[in-house]
């Protein structure tokens, strides 16, 4: 694990309507929900202005800490001041410090285990914005990297 400050970026792509919960599970429904109907749409493609090819998924606006509802967002990293379609949504990643955590592993399986980890530390989360990032890394699933930031204070 290691700190990093990352700059404002914003993101394109498709949020959650409602908060979601890892209560019984919730989240990982609504969140591969989400992901099923990003992949299949073809969102990505739709974005205007990508800074690459990297998927992000975040976690924000949460009520409390991990145990309380959040929103989650897929999106892709572009210019500032894109103009965000229609259909679509927005989200800003603030600038600030990051705890790196990569996942290593068969994908989706080396994601959630890294979640379960990160649940058990006591690392000082500021629950801002929380993201992973899929890149040319994450392709193979039966060997996947996964890079997670945690917002830190």
């Amino acid at each position: 694990m290691n700190q990093t400050e990352f700059q404002e970026v914003q993101l394109i792509g498709l949020s959650l309507k409602e908060k979601t919960t890892n209560e019984n599970n919730q989240a990982i429904t609504d969140c591969g929900n989400l992901w099923q109907e990003f992949m299949k749409e073809g969102v990505a493609a739709r974005i205007p202005g990508k800074l690459n090819e990297e998927l992000l998924a975040a976690y924000h606006d949460y009520d409390d800490d991990y145990t309380q509802p959040y929103a989650f967002f897929i999106g892709c990293k572009v210019s500032p001041g894109t103009v965000v379609p229609e259909g679509l949504n927005s989200l800003v990643i603030p600038a600030g410090k990051y705890q790196k955590i990569t996942a290593k592993g068969k994908f989706p399986d080396c994601v959630a285990n890294a979640w379960r980890e990160i649940w058990k530390t006591d690392l000082p989360r500021a629950y801002t914005v929380d993201f992973e990032v899929y890149d040319e890394r994450s392709a193979d699933w039966n060997n996947s990297e996964v890079d997670i930031f945690l917002s830190v204070k």
